[in-house]
């Protein structure tokens, strides 16, 4: 039987989970999670694998006899109803999203589709099967949760001195995916103050961790030095981001969903704010001690281990700097401590090895997420 405590408001129920978008980086470390700590929950993935959905993510979960993976979109509200009626599910994860700000900028048509239209979606759907359905009865509402997760980049951009987001920062979204995500983000606390669904939402900071598609910029530099490319850093490369180690923030996720008040939103940081730049001096250290001390990634990636010389930062080249690039993040994670007495537990200095460790002892994946269409 789950320990998992169901909201408060049923003790000790089973939940059955439904994540969008968990082959994705996040939702793909959600699910191991998840099933690994609570093996008694039945939990369904929904995801349209786009480019950035991997479904060797969740390989070695197919046995797992709680888990469905689904391939579906999140716009198609029919059949978000059928997995929510079929599957009993009293929670929804709500992950899916497209991320990526340069795509934004470049098409921002997907991002207002996935990001406003599907968490309309799937609220559309939430709210029929838990709220709507039992009323036609005479019945109350189901016991349910409705968690989006969101970003710090709703906020917009910090001063160097001006003090960390609060829950309480006024939105100020500067970029079509920012903007997209706050659209959801007040779409999910309408339907709960309008309908009564019981909604949660999370920001979080820039994660880090496995499974990290490699468009983004840990991965992006850790492939560039492998295979002795330029590693791009958009104008001066001073943008400030808090870094997250994405199980802590996976972590901080399950205090909401057993802990959380319904209507209440949490801001999810590390405290750890670095520049793109030092970021990027950090992995190129980390890789030039892997290069010195493995000897079959010496001959796997000969040809570039020849090239540096043990001088991974070479390769850093600068590169004309995006259109509003927002030049600060940080997050103040003292609510969710205070409130829920949750905390990080990964320190920065050993997630970033982990993190590295990772994509080292995992090519194929890589490889083969680099070979995806965009």
């Amino acid at each position: 039987m789950s320990d998992y405590n169901f909201y408060m408001m049923v003790p000790n129920a089973m939940a059955s989970l439904l994540v969008t978008g968990g082959a994705g980086f996040i939702g793909a470390n959600f699910v191991h999670y998840w099933l690994a700590q609570h093996p008694d929950d039945t939990l369904v993935v929904l995801d349209a694998l786009t480019y950035a959905g991997n479904r060797s993510s969740l390989a070695g979960l197919e046995q797992h006899a709680s888990f469905t993976f689904v391939h579906g979109n999140i716009c198609d509200t029919d059949r978000v109803i059928a997995l929510l009626q079929q599957h009993r599910i009293n929670t929804i994860v709500h992950f899916a999203a497209e991320s990526h700000v340069d795509r934004s900028i470049q098409g921002p048509d997907t991002f207002i589709r996935t990001n406003i239209n599907g968490t309309y979606s799937l609220l559309k759907a939430a709210r029929q099967v838990w709220i709507e359905a039992p009323a036609l009865q005479n019945e109350a509402p189901l016991p349910h949760r409705f968690h989006h997760v969101s970003t710090d980049e709703v906020f917009g951009s910090l001063a160097a001195d001006q003090p960390a987001f609060t829950e309480a920062t006024p939105y100020a979204p500067n970029s079509p995916y920012s903007a997209s995500k706050a659209a959801a983000d007040h779409l999910v606390r309408a339907y709960q103050q309008t309908y009564g669904l019981a909604t949660t939402i999370s920001r979080c900071s820039n994660n880090y961790g496995p499974y990290h598609y490699p468009e983004k910029l840990i991965p992006l530099t850790l492939t560039s030095i492998l295979h002795n490319k330029p590693i791009p850093v958009f104008g001066d490369g001073q943008q400030i981001r808090d870094w997250l180690y994405v199980l802590d923030h996976v972590r901080a996720i399950e205090a909401i969903l057993a802990q959380g008040t319904p209507g209440d939103t949490w801001n999810v940081g590390a405290r750890c704010e670095l520049t793109n730049l030092q970021l990027i001096h950090a992995l190129c250290q980390i890789m030039d001690q892997a290069f010195a001390t493995r000897p079959a990634l010496q001959q796997r990636f000969a040809q570039a281990t020849a090239a540096r010389a043990g001088n991974s930062a070479s390769l850093i080249r600068y590169v004309q700097d995006r259109p509003g690039h927002d030049r600060r993040y940080a997050m103040d994670p003292t609510k969710i401590e205070q409130q829920l007495g949750f905390a990080t537990s990964e320190p920065f200095d050993t997630g970033i090895v982990k993190t590295v460790d990772w994509f080292l002892d995992n090519e194929p994946w890589w490889r083969a997420a680099l070979s995806q269409p965009a």
